[in-house]
């Protein structure tokens, strides 16, 4: 059990949320299409009507939020030469926890010559709160992904001010049977502390990191660099930076860019046009420009 500090008491019984989605897509008669859908509890999935490939997906989580001892999962399954694009509704609200913490688990998986997009709208992180956020993707040797997950602990424009809590975001990324990304982020209890370390956010209350794992990876990393902006030219402000490396992996290639900003807005205003950029003519989910 996490405790943020020691004056939390154990709760009275209460429910908890229990979610979870399954969604299976594959490629026939020339385009992606939904094969197998399973929805549990909050998780629901709903899919906007498009044209063409890709396929979009939107999660939804009825319950409107997370706290301490919520549970909530999704797992996206892409068949050989299929694609497809997942968002959700809105930002994910993670709640003060009186106790235990919540949790979030994502599995993706792609076929051979299929590709991904997990592009979820922000998780927005209040005080006190207790979070922990696992991504497990397994890719083919010659399947494609895009990963995003940003954070914003408190919204500026609200007053609000994360000072408090635990934050854990885990990602393990595999292609072909091999580990090409691994990370773990932790930040927390004293979380307002944390974020000013520069080897952390450098006094930012938003973050993001988005990772590309494409054999066209390469040819984006300048286009990226540019798009992100260089603080020491000016144009942004101290909390605002960011950077993008690229590493060959395989026959593919992987492309890692992280942008940190003084709160959403500004963050969004550099991170949409980055997503636009690496996620080719698929470009932004629908829900995105609402």
């Amino acid at each position: 059990m996490d405790m943020i500090d020691d004056t939390l008491v154990s709760p009275l019984a209460a429910q908890r949320v229990a979610g979870r989605g399954r969604l299976f897509c594959g490629r026939t008669s020339g385009r992606t299409r939904l094969q197998r859908l399973y929805q549990d509890g909050s998780a629901k999935i709903r899919m906007p009507a498009v044209q063409g490939d890709p396929l979009e997906a939107v999660l939804i989580n009825t319950a409107g939020g997370l706290t301490g001892g919520d549970r909530l999962g999704w797992a996206i399954e892409v068949g050989e030469g299929a694609s497809a694009s997942i968002t959700t509704q809105a930002c994910e609200k993670v709640y003060r926890a009186a106790f235990d913490r919540a949790e979030t688990k994502v599995s993706l998986d792609v076929g051979p010559g299929g590709r991904i997009a997990w592009l979820p709208q922000e998780t927005i992180v209040f005080d006190r709160a207790a979070f922990a956020r696992t991504l497990d993707v397994t890719l083919a040797g010659s399947a494609e992904a895009l990963l995003l997950e940003a954070t914003l602990f408190g919204r500026l424009a609200m007053g609000e001010q994360t000072v408090l809590g635990n934050f854990r975001d885990r990602w393990r990324v595999w292609q072909d049977g091999r580990l090409i990304h691994a990370e773990d982020f932790r930040i927390g209890p004293d979380i307002a502390a944390g974020l000013q370390r520069r080897a952390a956010a450098g006094g930012a209350r938003a973050i993001a990191t988005l990772l590309l794992v494409s054999p066209h990876a390469e040819a984006l990393l300048e286009p990226a660099r540019a798009v992100i902006g260089d603080p020491m030219i000016g144009g942004l402000v101290d909390s605002d930076w960011g950077g993008v490396s690229f590493w060959s992996v395989g026959q593919s290639g992987k492309l890692l860019a992280r942008l940190t900003a003084g709160d959403g807005y500004q963050l969004r205003k550099r991170l949409v046009p980055l997503v636009e950029l690496l996620n080719g003519r698929a470009g932004l989910p629908k829900l995105w420009s609402l």
